[in-house]
């Protein structure tokens, strides 16, 4: 996708604070913050959102689930908590069209939460 900004990070054509990556996932830190740890998990297969999602992206997906939790026990979140999402769609809050999850933490949270 030439016009995703996501895929643009990946590819490098565009800086990011990268905190983790590998050969399907990159992790970086969200340049707009909405808690004092705010993480951005993307695959870099481009993936517009859930409604896009195919049978055999499920691995990926759950690698990505499994991967929040290992950087929350990692990074000291998991004991006090952190909130993961994914919003799909622009009236859910997706403002880039690349499936991507928000690993949130450092602050309490509210709900609902929007």
């Amino acid at each position: 996708m030439q016009e995703c900004i996501f895929c643009k990070i990946i590819n490098r054509e565009l800086p990011a604070e990268i905190v983790y990556e590998d050969e399907q996932i990159s992790v970086f830190k969200d340049i707009n913050p909405v808690a004092p740890v705010h993480l951005l998990l993307i695959p870099k297969k481009h993936i517009s959102g859930i409604s896009d999602l195919k049978e055999e992206d499920a691995g990926i997906m759950g690698r990505i689930q499994v991967l929040a939790a290992n950087l929350a026990g990692e990074m000291g979140l998991a004991q006090d908590g952190f909130r993961l999402v994914c919003n799909c769609g622009r009236d859910a809050g997706q403002l880039v069209m690349h499936i991507h999850y928000h690993l949130l933490s450092g602050r309490t949270f509210k709900w609902p939460p929007g």
